[in-house]
């Protein structure tokens, strides 16, 4: 692991430090940049994320989902975690502790949006993770890529249904224009101009696809770093005045 990687705690904790400072001392660029959003979906931040994942949506080989009969058990295991599972002990986990543990401190309204926020955080996958956790491990990467390539083709389907539902039956009202929007903007868009670049890469040079992933991987982090500098900013008066 190269040195971001290996120390990505102290960045990203340094990130929330500038972000939330930034928030204080500039609180009209962050209101204005907090502004610019469609459906709820903040646009600045929207590209900041692209940055971040289409390295990683360039790495994803489509051709390997040929191969998922091969080990179907981890698969299956993945699929059934990510969909049939996590989202919905994440909702009955919100539930628990804002609507009956945390009552006392958190007031309703609160407590509805942290309910959301866990739900909207079960339902989605972290792709970007799974890559880490597999070299960390030393784990197969062609198994990995397969993985991960079938998850993110579920995703484009059940993120908004499952999500929609959950926040029915938890009584939070749906935003489905929030939903759609960032469905198609977080997953459709990114997984299709992935598939379109390694298509045009690999007809040029079989090593094409690693060598532009290797020239993006600085645009990568700092898609990261701003992204966390600029959600922190945005909420820097409110981390400030109830820091609990």
């Amino acid at each position: 692991m190269g040195l971001f990687e290996r120390y990505l705690t102290i960045w990203v904790a340094l990130g929330i430090a500038a972000g939330v400072a930034l928030g204080l001392v500039l609180p009209d660029f962050f209101q204005a940049v907090a502004g610019l959003e469609l459906a709820q979906v903040n646009l600045v931040v929207a590209v900041f994320i692209w940055v971040m994942i289409y390295p990683m949506m360039i790495q994803i080989d489509w051709a390997a989902i040929k191969d998922v009969g091969k080990k179907p058990q981890g698969l299956l295991l993945t699929l059934t975690v990510n969909w049939l599972i996590k989202p919905f002990t994440m909702a009955a986990l919100g539930v628990l502790f804002f609507q009956y543990l945390f009552a006392p401190w958190v007031d309703p309204q609160s407590a509805s949006e942290y309910i959301a926020g866990m739900i909207l955080l079960g339902v989605a996958p972290c792709t970007a993770m799974v890559f880490v956790w597999s070299q960390l491990v030393k784990g197969d990467a062609n198994y990995t890529l397969v993985q991960v390539s079938v998850n993110d083709l579920v995703m484009v389907v059940a993120f908004a249904p499952i999500a929609a539902f959950l926040l029915g039956v938890t009584n939070v009202t749906v935003p489905w224009e929030t939903l759609v929007l960032s469905t198609v903007l977080y997953v459709v868009l990114p997984l299709a101009a992935g598939m379109a670049t390694r298509h045009l890469l690999a007809r040029r040079s079989p090593l094409a696809v690693g060598a532009l992933v290797a020239k993006l991987k600085p645009w990568s982090i700092v898609g990261l770093i701003a992204t966390v500098v600029l959600l922190f900013g945005f909420q820097a008066g409110t981390i400030v005045e109830k820091p609990a």
